[in-house]
């Protein structure tokens, strides 16, 4: 199952909603796919949707999702993260009048190299970043937890002053 949520902005992501949509008619998107609206104007026609759905609901569709796709507020993607999950970020764009600003492009950008994410900024490329995630899955990859605790011990090494080296 591929699961989409665009947040709870008060401005529109038709973008990403319409692709979505348009790859689920053509059949590139065989998966169930259900996608969380907001505020949104596209009502998609091959998905299952709500506008709004609770906490609860959410962070049961994160758990049983094999595919999380998300808006790029952190909250939303670190919450992906945080369940072990490799997420696919679409940030809103001002240019598109997703947001006010392209704060959300500016943070991903930041911890694109500390996180295992997908991010994807031109919405043509969502499919690759969906069979980039099905490749993925099913072979060893490196959770966000281990990566976490490996940049978190050599952070500790650095302060200590000591290095991750092993006598043998």
């Amino acid at each position: 199952m591929i699961f989409v949520t665009v947040g709870t902005h008060e401005q529109q992501f038709d973008r990403l909603i319409k692709e979505v949509d348009r790859l689920k008619k053509e059949n590139l998107i065989q998966d169930e796919v259900f996608i969380q609206t907001g505020y949104s104007n596209y009502i998609p026609k091959y998905c299952e949707w709500e506008k709004i759905i609770s906490y609860e609901k959410m962070n049961q569709m994160i758990e049983e999702s094999d595919i999380i796709i998300t808006h790029g507020g952190p909250a939303t993607f670190m919450g992906v993260i945080a369940k072990g999950k490799v997420p696919i970020v679409v940030p809103r764009q001002k240019k598109f009048g997703e947001h006010v600003n392209d704060h959300q492009m500016e943070f991903v950008e930041k911890v694109l190299n500390i996180y295992n994410l997908t991010v994807i900024t031109n919405i043509s490329n969502l499919m690759s970043g969906i069979s980039k995630i099905n490749e993925q899955q099913g072979k060893s990859l490196k959770t966000n937890n281990n990566l976490f605790m490996e940049n978190f011990i050599d952070m500790i090494d650095d302060l200590m002053g000591t290095s991750n080296v092993k006598d043998e």
